[in-house]
């Protein structure tokens, strides 16, 4: 069975979901104002494979990621490039897809937007009013926080002991230095829609609940973002969501770590400030997410180049298993019959893969239950009689394994260049003829060309680097 971490009780839980089979998934998407990072990538790519697995294990996943188009920094943003709004937003959305998309992320089901949802907010607010949850100060719409009972169960937090770090910033007009905003009123030049009281916005917290409940329902299976959002963002958006809607908010809070740059944490200040599309101009895609993939999604990762290094070579240990056993089936008549060792050993694989996987979505014991499988691969390609079958199915495996970890193996083509063959059976002649020097000089005549040759028993492989 499925198990995860649940952050709203700090223990791992079985899944449960609510309609059997199906699950709802929403998960915090980026305010855009500009290029995602690689901070921004982490929990695209944990809870994509999250989706991912789910999907491989037989759920029907309704997965909601969202756009805050409308925020303080998108308004500064826009001002400061003299542009409005919708086509700022526009732009760093498309930025978002495409990031992610080279990622191999694949799109949310719904991808809601604040200025699509207004509706929806505005009716949530005036419940929580008729509630006596919130109330109206001068334009501005505050939650009231000690009203909840619950505040604070997310993180941890006493009521008292928050009470104490908060305070009330210039032009705020709250009853309590704890209460938070639901809605805005509106400043001159910025955009702004009608409500009960007002001209305004939404606060940020108010958002996510409601298009939560709009795509999903009042209750949800897992509600997933980054660390950083547990508190306020988190604890927040429960407190409003069970307020107005008297039930649960989402059984299962899934939250990713951290990203440090070269051990340090990312910011613009520190001159570490890494965008997703600027890093995939060193780095292969697949290698990115691979690296993301080695470190569990709750721990903490330190991007480094070292460590890029590393997960290129690992990445590539993979790749040319799979290569291997692609060129040994090319060249392998279907004669043997199937190897019930190598079924079974294929069997434990796969078994240990989807208990890593269903451990909290454990994808760095299933990377090394990928290397487990790469091992096993390159052994039995390499042995003097093999089965055509059994090589299908470990190619079959690889494609499996690493698809449902968003991975994906190039096909690779071999360039049947007349001359090259032509060079090469003519370096085979002169082999034969222990004529080495003229064999030699034909090597790296197709190595200028980078033409690498391997020798196997089954005769020259040779590939284009």
């Amino acid at each position: 069975m499925i198990q995860f971490y649940n952050s709203l009780t700090n223990k791992k839980e079985p899944f449960n979901p609510i309609v059997p089979g199906k699950v709802s998934m929403y998960v915090c998407g980026p305010t855009v104002y500009n290029y995602i990072h690689v901070g921004n990538a982490r929990p695209a790519i944990a809870f994509d494979t999250v989706r991912r697995y789910l999907t491989y294990r037989g759920y029907d996943v309704k997965y909601v990621l969202n756009f805050t188009d409308v925020d303080d920094k998108i308004i500064r943003t826009a001002n400061e490039l003299g542009e409005d709004v919708g086509t700022l937003t526009n732009r760093y959305i498309d930025a978002y897809l495409a990031d992610t998309g080279a990622l191999n992320v694949l799109p949310a089901d719904v991808h809601p937007r604040v200025t699509d949802t207004m509706e929806e907010i505005i009716d949530f607010i005036r419940n929580l009013e008729d509630e006596g949850y919130a109330y109206a100060s001068e334009g501005d719409v505050y939650f009231r926080t000690r009203k909840f009972e619950e505040y604070g169960k997310l993180s941890q937090q006493s009521i008292e002991d928050l009470r104490a770090g908060s305070r009330v910033d210039v032009g705020e007009k709250k009853e309590d230095p704890l209460d938070f905003v639901l809605w805005k009123a509106a400043k001159p030049d910025e955009p702004a829609w009608d409500s009960p009281w007002g001209q305004g916005r939404p606060g940020w917290h108010i958002e996510c609940s409601a298009m939560a409940k709009k795509h999903l329902g009042k209750t949800i299976d897992i509600h997933a973002g980054g660390h950083d959002l547990k508190f306020p963002h988190h604890e927040n958006e429960i407190a409003q969501s069970e307020a107005c809607n008297h039930t649960k908010f989402a059984n299962y809070w899934l939250h990713n770590g951290f990203i440090n740059i070269e051990n340090e944490k990312m910011s613009k200040s520190l001159g570490n400030f890494l965008l997703v599309h600027e890093a995939l101009k060193e780095v292969d895609a697949m290698v990115l997410r691979f690296f993301m993939l080695s470190v569990h999604y709750r721990h903490p990762i330190n991007y480094s180049r070292e460590l890029i290094n590393q997960a290129a070579n690992g990445w590539d240990r993979i790749k040319e298993a799979y290569h291997n056993v692609e060129y040994r089936l090319s060249v392998t008549a279907g004669l043997v019959e199937p190897s019930e060792a190598m079924e079974r050993k294929l069997a434990t694989v796969k078994a240990a893969f989807i208990e890593a996987m269903d451990d909290d979505i454990n994808t760095a014991n299933a990377v090394t239950v990928l290397f487990d499988l790469a091992k096993e691969a390159n052994i039995y390609a390499k042995a003097d009689h093999v089965s055509k079958d059994t090589l299908e199915q470990v190619l079959d495996l690889f494609k499996e394994l690493t698809g449902v970890l968003g991975l994906t193996i190039e096909v690779e083509t071999e360039l049947l260049d007349a001359e090259v063959d032509q060079l090469i059976l003519e370096r085979n002649t002169a082999r034969a003829d222990r004529n080495f020097a003229r064999a030699d000089e034909i090597r790296d005549l197709l190595k200028q060309q980078n033409i690498q040759l391997e020798d196997t028993a089954q005769g020259v492989r040779w590939k284009r680097s």
